[in-house]
């Protein structure tokens, strides 16, 4: 029997997601029913998104909780190298976050402000359209744009599609790199793209994102834009919001709020 490139790509993506089943289990269930503090509730066909205000978030000077809580929660190795550095979530300035939104005369307080940044988990992805393989996809159920590490080969044509540098490669085997493995979750491999998942695999235990709980000053907020009376809703509505580079029609599903 003859099997095409494209039919063992399949094979082993689905057969190697089916041993890693007892760490992803639940990660596609379509309702989580919980009702512990901090957690979230989440039915398909609904929208996930995440508000972050930008005044909390500057309040304590060079916190990176989020950014140490998500690369705990998913194994993100931290690299001395520069090139070889693996971004879930990171933080960059103002000017460079809202590249459309800078002008001469802002202060120079706001163009240097911090902003977090992550996967926007775009309503119309780039990304998607352009792997070949699939191994990226947008859930139908809840809107996350997800990664199948097991199917990526590696082209990085979802990295240059991506016009918010969400994506990380790994040039090197990020296992040694970890101080400390999180045995909850799946480390990835040399060859391979990476990046934020909303932390799905949270979610489906209907719990927040590891940022959002990490967070002191609870400047991230994480909901269901498909809730009238939802956080995220009723922040929107009250506060004035951006988004990185809304004139490409991606649609970021993350907003700032300033």
């Amino acid at each position: 029997m003859i099997i095409t490139r494209k039919k063992f790509l399949q094979l082993t993506g689905v057969s190697a997601l089916a041993v890693a089943g007892g760490k992803l289990a639940g990660v596609f269930a379509d309702t989580v029913e919980v009702s512990e503090p901090g957690s979230i509730t989440i039915e398909a066909g609904q929208r996930l998104a995440m508000v972050i205000d930008l005044v909390k978030c500057s309040q304590e000077d060079n916190c990176t909780k989020c950014i140490e809580a998500c690369n705990t929660a998913h194994n993100v190795p931290v690299a001395a190298k520069h090139e070889h550095r693996i971004q879930w979530i990171w933080k960059a300035s103002f000017k460079s976050a809202f590249p459309s939104e800078e002008n001469e005369y802002q202060s120079a307080g706001l163009k240097n402000l911090p902003v977090p940044l992550l996967c926007n988990h775009c309503d119309n992805p780039p990304c998607v359209r352009v792997c070949p393989t699939k191994a990226t996809w947008k859930r139908e159920e809840d809107g996350i744009v997800m990664m199948d590490w097991h199917r990526c080969i590696g082209c990085r044509y979802c990295m240059a599609a991506c016009p918010y540098g969400s994506r990380s490669f790994n040039w090197v085997d990020p296992r040694p790199l970890l101080a400390q493995e999180n045995p909850d979750f799946p480390t990835r491999t040399k060859g391979v793209v990476e990046k934020c998942t909303f932390c799905n695999d949270r979610v489906a235990k209907g719990e927040l994102p590891a940022c959002v709980s990490s967070c002191p000053q609870e400047a991230m907020v994480f909901g269901d834009l498909g809730v009238a009376d939802s956080q995220v809703r009723q922040l929107l509505k009250s506060r004035y919001a951006i988004r990185r580079k809304p004139e490409l029609g991606t649609k970021p599903e993350v907003f700032y709020l300033v």
